[in-house]
């Protein structure tokens, strides 16, 4: 069965989702804006303790004011500098449970873990947007002035939890990773688009290519928002055009060519919350060294290997 293009046509699909006019120059304001703001990160000891590792709850000052969660680890013996992962959770979750991040801890790596924003962890979303707020943080804004929309700062968090973590005395800021799935995954590419990253491991990644998702008819489960605002604000899609236009400034194809650090992606060719397509439109837009493990028989759901691979991957730091 096959649910989208065979593996020959995704790498070479350009993507479908339409491009703004001013993209560059719409996320050059934006990291003028962040570099306005003063982080003033705070670490407060943790409840979690571990032999090897000191752990804290880390909180530092996005745009527009919030105050950002991470949970953050660092390696009780650190000779030097040490390499740093920044790690990014799916849709509407949290960072999870501490004993998650302990093998990197281990393997002498510090770790911060961001909550994003307005979902499931402790970071604050301090709002400020005009129109519908739904469940969905992806047409949040939509209806507002494009500068406003929710996913534009939750990609400036993850370049701002790179600034605080790349300013620790302990790390070395030249040897810093990122790595998630689904929304995590996006949020790899996002913080890798918008920081000087080393190694990204994006599994498959969200928030690519929204026309192309919509136009598989799969705007369904992570995506249903795409077809709520449709059905409830344009009906007839006499706005089509318009709103895919806008949805691109958040859509990470347009964002990839900015990469440069080294990407391993996994994809499951089965996926249908996140098409392989989708994904594609993002990955053939990344202009460095980049490779990708394709799951022919998985959807969105735990990958074989996954996490041994990206372990083995990102311990390159």
């Amino acid at each position: 069965m096959l649910i989208d293009m065979p593996v020959a046509e995704l790498l070479t699909f350009k993507g479908r989702n339409p491009r703004p006019l001013d993209h560059d120059d719409y996320w050059e304001r934006a990291l003028k804006e962040l570099g306005t703001v003063d982080p003033a990160p705070e670490f407060v000891p943790a409840k979690f303790t571990t032999p090897f590792a000191d752990c804290f709850d880390l909180y530092y000052t996005g745009v527009r004011g919030a105050r950002i969660h991470a949970k953050f680890l660092r390696p009780k013996k650190i000779e030097g500098k040490a390499p740093a992962l920044l790690r990014f959770h799916g849709y509407t979750g949290n960072a999870g449970d501490w004993t998650g991040y302990l093998p990197y801890a281990a393997a002498g790596m510090v770790v911060a873990a961001m909550d994003c924003r307005g979902q499931g962890g402790s970071s604050e979303d301090s709002g400020g947007v005009k129109g519908n707020t739904f469940h969905g943080h992806i047409i949040r804004g939509l209806d507002d002035q494009s500068d406003n929309m929710l996913f534009r700062h939750i990609y400036l968090d993850t370049a701002q939890l790179f600034q605080v973590i790349a300013a620790l005395d302990e790390v070395d800021g030249n040897r810093i990773g990122a790595a998630g799935g689904s929304q995590g995954g996006a949020l790899t590419v996002a913080c890798a688009a918008l920081s000087p990253v080393k190694l990204a491991a994006p599994v498959y990644p969200f928030l690519c290519d929204y026309k192309r998702v919509w136009e598989m008819d799969l705007a369904a489960g992570a995506y249903q928002e795409i077809k709520d605002y449709f059905r409830l604000f344009d009906p007839r899609h006499e706005r089509e055009d318009e709103i895919f236009t806008k949805l691109g400034y958040i859509d990470l194809q347009f964002l990839a060519p900015r990469i440069k650090a080294e990407v391993l992606m996994f994809t499951g060719l089965m996926d249908t919350i996140c098409p392989p397509s989708s994904q594609f439109a993002m990955y053939n837009k990344i202009r460095g060294p980049k490779n990708v493990h394709f799951y022919p028989d998985f959807g969105h759901e735990g990958l074989p290997d996954c996490d041994d691979l990206s372990f083995r991957f990102l311990s390159k730091l």
